[in-house]
């Protein structure tokens, strides 16, 4: 059965309030997008933080659509018809879609990024399977690229890592992969803990992969720590999150916009020897060494 899609650019629009009148029109389901490309990482649990530009799309079953539907939406969201995109959707597998543009990724020498649809060919391949879901965290993202070509090339056997702000578990389990010894994974989103956990057991790495939802069960004295986060909660966090690596242990930031790496890199000069360790598009990764 063919749907119908109806599209608005949100503007200034109440996102809540537009979503509601689309369902009350008789909507199946309600997608908001970035019509831009402009990033929004890490929004705290039950947070809703929306891009710049939001485009909503409303689906609705064709059978039950009609010029009607049409004009009384535009009525309740109080814009002219025109306002409104229209076009008809073909049915297809929608909870297998998303595959079609998910594929394997290398990053560095070894490690590949790789959806449970296809397979690494090379045997010396380090491989973390992973599919999209809630948690964010696929490796797409130039900040989690960044940090997972820093695993590839620096992480050494054996070695303790936290993984702070851990998405969907994706450093974690490629530090795990990569030979770590242990793994301490802390989010301060259930979701994330139970992502990273399923993630963790389906790369056979649950036993050296440990989650937290708070700091204070964290480890100190890890060898290796990562935090992909925002230049923010990096900055309020320095004095915390020095103190959990050992002398001459390593650490390695991310999630910050070029522009803010010198202000980042200032907060941890105090414990940390700094410097800038990659660069991609607009984002940057710092990496220090523990005084």
């Amino acid at each position: 059965m063919p749907f119908l899609s109806i599209t608005i650019d949100l503007d200034d629009r109440d996102a809540e309030a537009t979503e509601a009148a689309c369902f009350a029109a008789g909507a199946l389901a309600v997608t908001l997008t970035d019509r831009r490309d402009d990033a929004v990482l890490e929004p705290a649990p039950g947070e809703i933080r929306l891009w710049p530009a939001t485009r909503l799309e409303a689906t609705f079953a064709q059978d039950d659509a009609s010029a009607d539907t049409l004009v009384s939406l535009a009525a309740a969201l109080g814009v002219p018809v025109s306002r409104l995109t229209v076009k008809t959707v073909a049915d297809r597998a929608w909870e297998r879609e998303w595959l079609t543009d998910f594929h394997a990724m290398r990053f560095g020498r070894r490690l590949h990024v790789c959806p449970t649809h296809e397979r690494v060919a090379d045997p010396h391949a380090v491989v973390v399977t992973l599919d999209p879901g809630l948690a964010f965290g696929t490796g797409t993202h130039p900040t989690t690229a960044l940090c997972l070509e820093w695993l590839d090339a620096e992480l050494r056997p054996g070695e303790t890592v936290i993984d702070f702000g851990c998405g969907s578990g994706i450093l974690a389990i490629a530090a795990a992969r990569l030979g770590a010894a242990r793994v301490d994974a802390h989010d301060i989103d259930p979701q994330a803990l139970i992502a990273t956990r399923d993630n963790a057991q389906a790369n056979a790495v649950a036993d050296r992969v440990v989650t937290h939802a708070g700091t204070d069960t964290l480890p100190a004295g890890a060898d290796v720590l990562l935090a992909n986060i925002l230049a923010g909660p990096l900055i309020e966090l320095a004095p915390r999150l020095a103190a959990l690596v050992r002398p001459q242990g390593r650490l390695v930031l991310a999630g910050l916009l070029t522009s803010q790496a010198e202000e980042v890199a200032a907060a941890y000069r105090p414990w940390f020897d700094m410097q800038t360790a990659g660069e991609r598009e607009t984002w940057t990764l710092l990496a220090g060494i523990r005084r």
